[in-house]
């Protein structure tokens, strides 16, 4: 009985250390809160829940994914919208021809040709309805404007939290966790288990691509489509992957550390990442259950090739809670948030 007892101790000693190193790193305790970044910012009312925005890079429009997550029915506020940077009034709801139960999340824009040579643009889009989680693809059209293709769902495809678009029909996502929203994947968060997944969809099938992540979050791939970045939010990293064009596998590069929760990656034009970011998880916690409680926010611009960091844009969350995304535009860093119903547009020298 002894032996078991010392044996059961150990076990709590080594869940309590393992829950300690994820916990204590999350909780803000490491990282303090200044501001930077935040003069000339001007914030843009778009709808709750701005928690991903992507800009095409030829006519310079982002496109915003909204949805409020405080709601505890459909709102008719979710959608893709669309925002011209340099003159904010111009915002659109895109995703008028999209199903009734339409819960976007994380996004991508593909631009590439078609089989008959022509030029096409695809937005790749997660939502997450009653009926289980999948992948909308949609025709980009003048101004923005959304038409939906298709849908795929898939196994593989089951707790998706953002997506990038490598072909017309070609995709990877994140699997944030093995278990979901379900008492062992809140365990699964908590203990920091490794067990977020890469899958990617090559057109036809789905299959598992890369393994190992602490909550897996953002995604992104580079211009000329042979490196992968994949954000771990509770890993508090960047993984950077060679991929291969022909048949989607993917070989790991190295691994950037980040003194955040890392959320979604967007690319600059000069191939930089933008990784927005969680400062403190439990203050965002209590954002999350009440809109009055501050978050702290924090975009970070991270050379995948060195490693090498800095801090474009920090709040203590008064001006966003807890950003997930930061774009940049043309001189301009957007940001956007889990709960929040605005975007900032910050001035960004690069």
């Amino acid at each position: 009985m002894r032996y078991w007892l010392w044996v059961a101790g150990l076990i709590a000693v080594l869940i309590a250390a393992r829950m300690a190193y994820v916990v204590i790193p999350a909780s803000g305790a490491l990282t303090p809160v200044s501001e930077i970044g935040v003069e000339g910012c001007q914030r843009i009312a778009v709808a709750p829940g701005t928690e991903d925005v992507t800009v095409d890079p030829v006519t310079g429009l982002a496109f915003i994914s909204a949805q409020d997550r405080r709601a505890g029915a459909m709102a008719q506020t979710n959608g893709v919208y669309v925002l011209n940077p340099a003159d904010p009034s111009q915002l659109t709801l895109a995703s008028a021809d999209s199903p009734a139960d339409f819960r976007p999340h994380g996004i991508s824009l593909w631009r590439g040709e078609g089989e008959d040579g022509a030029p096409i643009t695809r937005l790749f889009v997660i939502s997450h309805p009653a009926g289980g989680s999948r992948v909308l693809i949609y025709d980009v059209g003048e101004g923005g404007a959304l038409v939906h293709l298709e849908t795929v769902s898939a196994p593989e495809i089951r707790s998706p939290n953002d997506v990038a678009g490598v072909g017309p029909r070609q995709f990877y996502i994140t699997n944030d966790t093995r278990f979901g929203d379900t008492p062992l994947g809140y365990l699964e968060s908590f203990l920091g288990l490794p067990l977020g997944t890469v899958a990617y969809f090559d057109g036809e099938t789905a299959r598992i691509a890369a393994g190992g992540f602490i909550y897996t979050n953002g995604i992104n791939v580079n211009a000329a489509g042979d490196r992968l970045y994949v954000a771990a939010f509770l890993g508090r990293e960047v993984r950077v992957f060679e991929r291969n064009p022909s048949d989607g596998s993917l070989r790991r590069l190295a691994s950037h550390r980040l003194p955040m929760g890392a959320d979604n990656v967007e690319i600059g034009p000069d191939g930089a990442l933008y990784v927005g970011g969680n400062v403190a998880v439990f203050d965002f916690l209590a954002h999350a259950a009440d809109p009055q409680a501050l978050a702290p926010s924090i975009v970070m611009r991270l050379d995948p090739d060195t490693g090498e960091r800095r801090t474009v844009f920090m709040n203590d969350g008064a001006l966003i809670n807890s950003a997930s995304v930061g774009a940049v535009q043309d001189g301009r860093l957007l940001v956007g948030a889990v709960f929040d119903g605005h975007v900032l547009v910050c001035p960004h020298a690069g």
